[in-house]
């Protein structure tokens, strides 16, 4: 009888344990959707903020010209509607995470003055070329929310910038002693 309770126990532990050794192991950082491996790679390998802001911004650039592409292309893919949103949602991702790395830059006491206002810049190119294929069209309802997305992303981010800029001082001019 003991011998039968031992092994129910021995059984009750083995399947208690089974579910938590059965879990797939999960890295320190998961791969973001909408970036490719080599783009995550250069994330990964940026040392500060202001370095991934221009990779974000410049991921997000080359998403919005790859837009607009498909958008004007004469032929259009047959998967052009998941083209379209794959694209729209990558460049939203990419201007949210830029604008992440500005509390982030704000939190280390990074200078990124430049950064900001390259991304102002390269933002405010974006928002008309977003916006001008926000009207109705015979495929708009296949992109339409991730084209809102993303043209609240960049208003988001345009908000972010300017916030930040207003908070953030340049660094001290040291002058030379006369």
């Amino acid at each position: 009888m003991r011998i039968l309770s031992i092994l129910a126990v021995a059984l009750a532990l083995a399947a208690l344990a089974t579910p938590l050794s059965a879990r797939p192991p999960q890295g320190p950082q998961t791969l973001k959707d909408y970036l490719s491996e080599a783009e995550a790679d250069q994330i990964r390998d940026a040392d500060s903020p202001a370095v991934r802001i221009k990779l974000y911004i410049s991921f997000a650039e080359d998403r919005v010209k790859k837009f607009e592409y498909e958008m004007n292309r004469p032929v259009p893919d047959r998967r052009r509607s998941d083209i379209l949103n794959s694209l729209l949602n990558g460049y939203s991702g990419c201007v949210d995470d830029a604008a992440d790395q500005i509390a982030t830059a704000e939190q280390k006491h990074v200078d990124i003055q430049d950064q900001l206002k390259m991304m102002e810049a390269k933002d405010k190119e974006f928002l008309p070329i977003l916006e001008k294929y926000d009207k109705d069209g015979p495929a708009f309802e296949d992109f339409k929310d991730n084209l809102e997305d993303a043209i609240d992303a960049t208003k988001d981010a345009i908000s972010d910038i300017d916030d930040a800029m207003k908070e953030a001082t340049p660094g001290p001019i040291r002058r030379k002693p006369s």
